[in-house]
């Protein structure tokens, strides 16, 4: 496979996972990268041997196939329209884009010039959901009929030194970290066609807990606790909390409730991790890891230990996608999608009604493990 050119505008702290990350896959090339502060640009640029340069320059760039959108989430829909404006194929950090009418303009824009938009989150492509896939595929707790999704901690505050963004519309837990669930729901069961949630804020303010802004108040103005529900077109029956009010619980990132039995999936923040089956007679069982390339811990975390990290998976996926023709697995249409799901269930929680889909997807293909090691170097 020959190399595609990338550029990266946003040269924030995720630059560097997709810095270090991209030399891992087949086709990948970063060959410049840019930021609005060009100090930012130089300072990243030299730490990984690539050029720095400005953003008109980059989107000018004859070199860059490809661009990566790492900027900010308010700035993610402008950025990419620029990017396929000047010719170029965008991938794009979570979550694409803040509303569905952006989503639209952006998918309509993309087809108009044959160009293609990918999205992160990539995990789901991990090992471990890869192999509860597998399980589900196989048949091996039965029809999925309802499962719980769960994502609760008390948010950001007591650690980013800057958290104001989190807790402004566009962001809260559902749209910060609601896509990491989402896709990993849209990888399992498809498409959803209908949601409703309640949605709340356990306070009107937060106070920050680190660095030099330490026990200044900030406002709260989008909602901190949602609880929806996703009825698929599968039939399947989704119950999903994302909540940044809750200090502490026992609850599973996701359970899947079976006609013969359970699975238990992991974290779908990260690409590894354990999955277990409980059957009909009670048991429980860890199902042993299969080899996955992406569930094989390749870095060391301060707070979780070994990890399996195999970010920019997806955008490899797409860049294999453009070279044969085929569907990437984290594409346009199931980000869209997924940016609907997610606004409809906040706006599911404003009026009180539930709200249909007027968006759909097809369900990814699964990623198995020669699949997943085509991808690598």
């Amino acid at each position: 496979m020959a190399n595609l050119g990338l550029g990266i505008i946003g040269c924030g702290n995720i630059s560097s996972a997709y810095l270090r990350l991209a030399p891992l896959f087949k086709g990948l090339e970063v060959r410049a990268v840019a930021d609005m502060n060009m100090d930012t640009a130089q300072a990243r640029a030299a730490e990984f041997g690539v050029k720095a340069q400005s953003v008109e320059d980059l989107l000018a760039n004859k070199d860059v196939d490809v661009v990566i959108n790492l900027t900010i989430p308010d700035a993610h829909y402008g950025v990419t329209k620029r990017i396929l404006e000047a010719g170029k194929h965008a991938y794009s950090e979570k979550p694409l884009v803040l509303t569905l009418e952006e989503g639209v303009t952006l998918r309509d824009l993309a087809k108009s010039k044959g160009l293609a938009v990918g999205c992160a989150p990539d995990t789901f492509l991990g090992g471990a959901h890869q192999q509860a896939r597998a399980a589900l595929d196989e048949g091996r707790v039965g029809q999925i009929t309802s499962a719980v999704a769960c994502v609760q901690n008390h948010g950001p505050e007591g650690w980013h030194p800057s958290p104001d963004f989190f807790f402004l519309p566009g962001a809260g837990p559902m749209l910060d970290l609601g896509p990491y669930y989402i896709a990993n729901l849209i990888n399992f069961f498809g498409p959803v066609k209908r949601v409703g949630a309640i949605t709340s804020s356990q306070t009107a303010t937060r106070t920050i807990g680190s660095g030099a802004r330490a026990g200044q108040e900030i406002p709260v103005r989008t909602p901190t606790n949602i609880h929806a529900l996703l009825e698929f077109h599968s039939g399947t029956v989704v119950n999903l909390t994302t909540s940044w009010d809750v200090w502490h619980h026992k609850r599973n990132h996701f359970e899947l409730y079976g006609t013969e039995g359970t699975l238990y999936v992991p974290d779908p923040n990260f690409f590894g991790g354990t999955v277990e089956v409980g059957g009909k007679d009670g048991s429980l069982t860890v199902l042993e890891p299969w080899d996955h390339p992406f569930g094989i811990p390749n870095q060391e975390h301060p707070k979780h230990g070994a990890l399996a990290n195999y970010r920019t998976a997806g955008l490899a996926d797409m860049v294999a996608a453009l070279m044969s023709g085929r569907d990437a697995r984290c594409s346009l249409e199931r980000t869209l999608h997924g940016v609907e799901v997610m606004t409809a269930c906040l706006k599911s929680g404003e009026t009180g009604d539930f709200v249909t889909m007027t968006t759909t997807c097809s369900r990814p293909a699964a990623l198995s493990p020669a699949e997943a090691r085509a991808l690598l170097v």
